[in-house]
């Protein structure tokens, strides 16, 4: 396990009972490098949406623990936010809620002469996922050929 999987692991423990306790979902927590800085980032969903006033209530129990507990050697920024309109499916909860809504995936090589699919979530299982494209055609996808799958959202 790397130092970065690590962290996220430690943080998500952490994190997950307080998470449960404000009635909140718990989507993903990362840590990564932007430039010169560390994020680690947490995600947190409710039905209707997390507010700012959720986000700062779980940062501020959070960041205690953090620093009481410090096994992040590196300097860091702490982000607690909404996975957003774009949220990326990840586990297989995100998955199941998903079933019959509109994803986009982007894959790593082309298929088809394409590298980006939209369509209906059908199905998905430990190693695939398939979606019902435009044309009411099946096509799947092995989860190790996909960069990205996420809801999609119209303007």
């Amino acid at each position: 396990m790397s130092k970065r999987e690590m962290y996220e692991q430690k943080t998500e423990e952490i994190l997950l009972p307080i998470v449960e306790e404000y009635g909140f979902e718990l989507v993903d927590v990362e840590y990564v490098k932007e430039g010169s800085n560390w994020y680690l980032r947490a995600y947190i969903d409710k039905p209707g949406g997390i507010g700012v006033n959720d986000c700062e209530a779980v940062s501020r129990r959070l960041s205690d623990i953090l620093d009481e507990k410090d096994y992040i050697e590196d300097s860091y920024i702490l982000e607690v936010s909404s996975p957003g309109l774009g949220r990326p499916l990840k586990k297989e909860k995100d998955f199941r809620r998903s079933l019959g809504e509109e994803v986009e995936i982007r894959t790593y090589h082309m298929i088809d002469r394409q590298k980006e699919f939209t369509g209906i979530l059908k199905d998905y299982d430990e190693t695939t996922v398939t979606i019902e494209m435009e044309d009411e055609t099946e096509k799947t996808f092995e989860k190790s050929e996909i960069a990205l799958i996420r809801l999609a959202f119209d303007f």
